[in-house]
């Protein structure tokens, strides 16, 4: 489902403002005015007509928005008594397109890859009848066992976060040469600091 909320920020280029002829000759209120005009239909897309509505809106003096407004309106349009700034409403448009667009094809790329939707009560998704976290552990034991060839390693869902000098949550076996070494035979913590171990 595509999210429709508003983009916290829109581009704007300094050059194209500042050439047009209605924005040069205006005074620095007239400027201040249709700055505040703008952020506002940002972020809630409309402004009233109303100059009395809208200066209590914007929290300026309502003889001086009503003086100003004439000036600052060529740069929005007026529709059934709100003004909107059309330039911003169509970057609005392109952006929340845009997103969609991104969205649809992330949706594909996952659905083409993984098969079938995250799985709900697991919080996993699925390869077939296998969650991503079984095929991570496997090409993690296939990767140990090509580096260590003479070693038979079976790694069950260490847990990632240890406190220091905790061992693992679930025993490692390592076996070599006949010889299987577990955490009761001493192999703990491999975050521990070895000038420590012996405090």
């Amino acid at each position: 489902m595509t999210r429709q909320s508003t983009p916290p920020a829109y581009q704007e280029y300094a050059a194209n403002i500042i050439a047009r002829i209605d924005y040069r000759v205006m005074t620095l209120s007239q400027r201040g005015l249709l700055y505040s005009m703008r952020l506002e239909c940002w972020v809630n897309k409309f402004l009233p007509e109303s100059p009395e509505q809208l200066a209590r809106l914007l929290g300026f003096d309502v003889a001086e928005v009503a003086a100003e407004l004439p000036f600052v309106m060529p740069f929005f349009e007026v529709k059934k008594g709100r003004i909107f700034a059309p330039d911003l409403e169509a970057y609005r448009d392109r952006v929340l397109k845009r997103r969609a667009a991104q969205e649809a094809a992330a949706q594909a790329t996952n659905e083409k890859r993984w098969g079938d939707k995250p799985s709900a009560s697991t919080g996993n998704q699925r390869v077939g009848k296998r969650s991503v976290s079984d095929s991570v552990s496997d090409s993690v034991s296939d990767r140990l066992a090509t580096r260590l060839p003479n070693r038979s390693v079976n790694i069950t869902s260490p847990s990632l976060a240890l406190a220091k000098g905790k061992g693992l949550s679930t025993p490692v076996n390592c076996v070599q040469g006949g010889t299987s070494f577990s955490d009761a035979d001493g192999w703990t913590d491999f975050t521990a600091d070895p000038e420590q171990e012996g405090e």
